[in-house]
C-alpha cells in the first residue's frame, strides 16, 4: 500500500501528522492511508496551495505550448508505465473490477495525450479589417488558477478530464479528491510530477471537502472551479463562486432515460442496457436510469433483461474469475440503494433477479429489474448510482419523450430503434447534453461532456473543453 507522502504543495510531497484509513468495499480490507487533516489545517494546506499556483502561473503560462504539452505528453508516458500498479489500486480502493479499473487509467492516458495535442493547433483568429489602417485580433490566453474538485466514482479519469485541458492551455491546478478513493489519483499525479512538471503547476490537497473548497473559492487568484459531484453541492459551489466571480464549470448530476422503440434490435437494446446501467455496479453519472420500452416490446425486452441480470457474478472485483459486478462504494450507498427498491415495491413494482447469494462481508447490492415502477417513487425520480433497474411501459413516441424529458436532469439520454433516422430524430429532442443512439457508452476524449438543465454548466472534453479554461483577448491595431 502506498505510503508515500500525499499533499503536494508547490512541487514538494509533504506529510501530515494524521492519515485516513482507505479500505475496500469489497471486503473492508486496509488499501492505504492518505494524509488528513482538520479543517483548520486543510483550509490552510488549501491556501498555501492556491498560493503555489498563483507564484507558478506566469511562468506556467508563459511557458511555450510545445514545452507545455511535451511535459503532457511525457506524464502520460509514465502513466502508461505504472498502469498496472494504478489499476490494481484503483480496483481496491473503489471496489471496482479490474478490467473496469485498468480501462479508467487507460482513458486517463487518452485525456493527457488529446489535451497535449489539442493544444498546439491554433486557437485565435484574424477578423476581416473594416478599414485599411486597422487589424483585429482575437486570441485565447489561460484563465489562471484552477480549483479542480472530483468525486470518487471515476477518480481519475474524472480528475484526468480536467487537470489535462488545464495544464495544457497554460493554468496552473489546485485538486481536491474524494476521500473514498483517493490513492491512485493521488499516484497519478506524482506521475505528472515525476514528468518533469514544474513546481506549483499542479498542487494537491486532502481534507474536509466543504472547508477546502471555501478557501479556494475565496482565493483571490482562483479564475475557475472545476466540479463533478451531485447537483445539491454544485448549487453550493456556484453560490460561492459567485462571491468573486469565479466561473463555474459543473457536470453534475443525471437521471438518463434509455428509450427502446418497437422497431429496436431487443437483443442489441438489452446488451445496451447492460453496459448502460451496470459499468461501474451502476455508479456512473451518466448511467441509464430509466428504461422507457414501447408496449410491442416490452415484455420482450423485460425478459431477456431479467434473465441476463440474474446470470450475472456479484462478488471482489480483483478476484479470479472476475466477477460481473462489484460492490457499490460503501454501506450507505448499499442502503440508499436498497431503500430504492423497497419503496417501489412497497408502491407495486414487481422484482425481477436481485436473487444472488452476495458475499458474507463488503456493500453490496443484489442486481435487479423492476417493472410496474410508478412514476412518483425515488427510482423514477433520482439518480439511483447502483446495480438496480426500472423498466416504465410507453404506448406514443410522444408519451415516452414527455416522460423522458420531466425532470430537472439532462445529462445524458439513450436511445434504441431499428430506423437510425427516426432514432436520432427523438434522441434530438431529448433534452440533454450527451445522446447515444444505439450505442450506451458515448464518451470519448475528443467529444464533449457535460449536461443542460440542472446537470451542470460547462463542457468537458474535446475543443470546447480546452477553451473552457481560457479568456478571450481582443485587441485591435492602427497600423
Amino acid at each position: 500500500m502506498p505510503s508515500q507522502p500525499t499533499v503536494l504543495i508547490d512541487g514538494r510531497w509533504t506529510s501530515r501528522e494524521s492519515t485516513l484509513d482507505v479500505r475496500n468495499p469489497a471486503d473492508g480490507s486496509l488499501v492505504g492511508r492518505v494524509d488528513w487533516t482538520d479543517a483548520e489545517q486543510a483550509a490552510a494546506d488549501a491556501t498555501a496551495a492556491a498560493d503555489a499556483a498563483a507564484a507558478a502561473f506566469a511562468g506556467w503560462a508563459g511557458t511555450g505550448v510545445r514545452e507545455r504539452c511535451r511535459l503532457l505528453s511525457a506524464g502520460a508516458d509514465i502513466i502508461e508505465e505504472r498502469a498496472d500498479v494504478l489499476a490494481d489500486l484503483l480496483a481496491r480502493e473503489a471496489g471496482k473490477r479490474l478490467p473496469e479499473a485498468r480501462g479508467e487509467i487507460a482513458f486517463s492516458v487518452e485525456y493527457f495525450r488529446w489535451f497535449a495535442e489539442q493544444a498546439r493547433r491554433p486557437h485565435g483568429a484574424v477578423v476581416q479589417e473594416e478599414k485599411a489602417v486597422r487589424r483585429h485580433l482575437v486570441r485565447r490566453k489561460p484563465a489562471g488558477v484552477v480549483a479542480s474538485l472530483t468525486p470518487w466514482n471515476f477518480p481519475c479519469s474524472i480528475q484526468a478530464r480536467k487537470l489535462a485541458p488545464a495544464l495544457a492551455a497554460g493554468c496552473t491546478v489546485v485538486a481536491r479528491v474524494s476521500e473514498k478513493a483517493p490513492l491512485a489519483i493521488t499516484e497519478m499525479i506524482r506521475c505528472l510530477t515525476d514528468a518533469g512538471l514544474p513546481p506549483g503547476a499542479v498542487n494537491l490537497v486532502h481534507g474536509p471537502a466543504a472547508e477546502v473548497t471555501e478557501s479556494l473559492l475565496s482565493h483571490r487568484a482562483v479564475r475557475i472551479v472545476s466540479f463533478t459531484g451531485s447537483t445539491e453541492v454544485g448549487r453550493l459551489i456556484m453560490r460561492q463562486a459567485s462571491n468573486r466571480i469565479v466561473r463555474p464549470l459543473l457536470e453534475l448530476g443525471g437521471n438518463a432515460p434509455f428509450l427502446v422503440l418497437d422497431d429496436a434490435d431487443v437483443e442489441a437494446a438489452v446488451e445496451g442496457a447492460m453496459l448502460a446501467r451496470f459499468r461501474n455496479t451502476g455508479q456512473s453519472c451518466i448511467a441509464a436510469n430509466r428504461f422507457l420500452v414501447q408496449d410491442g416490446v416490452h415484455d420482450e425486452f423485460v425478459a431477456e433483461f431479467a434473465a441476463k441480470i440474474e446470470a450475472m457474478t456479484v462478488g471482489n472485483g480483483v478476484a479470479d474469475p472476475c466477477p460481473d459486478l462489484g460492490p457499490v462504494i460503501d454501506d450507505e450507498r448499499a442502503a440508499a440503494v436498497r431503500g430504492l427498491v423497497d419503496e417501489a415495491v412497497a408502491a407495486g413494482a414487481q422484482v425481477h433477479g436481485g436473487e444472488q447469494r452476495l458475499p458474507d462481508s463488503g456493500s453490496y447490492v443484489a442486481p435487479c429489474v423492476l417493472t410496474g415502477v410508478p412514476q412518483d417513487v425515488g427510482l423514477a425520480t433520482q439518480e439511483v448510482f447502483g446495480p438496480v433497474a426500472g423498466v416504465f411501459r410507453f404506448s406514443t413516441v410522444e408519451e415516452a419523450l414527455t416522460t423522458a424529458n420531466a425532470t430537472e436532469m439532462g445529462l445524458a439520454g439513450y436511445v434504441y430503434s431499428g430506423d437510425l433516422g427516426k432514432g436520432w430524430h427523438i434522441g434530438e429532442q431529448l433534452d440533454v447534453g450527451i445522446l447515444g443512439v444505439n450505442e450506451p457508452l458515448p464518451s470519448v476524449a475528443f467529444a464533449p461532456m457535460g449536461g443542460v438543465k440542472q446537470s451542470g454548466l460547462g463542457r468537458e472534453g474535446a475543443d470546447i473543453g480546452l477553451e473552457e479554461f481560457t479568456e478571450v483577448q481582443y485587441a485591435a491595431l492602427t497600423l
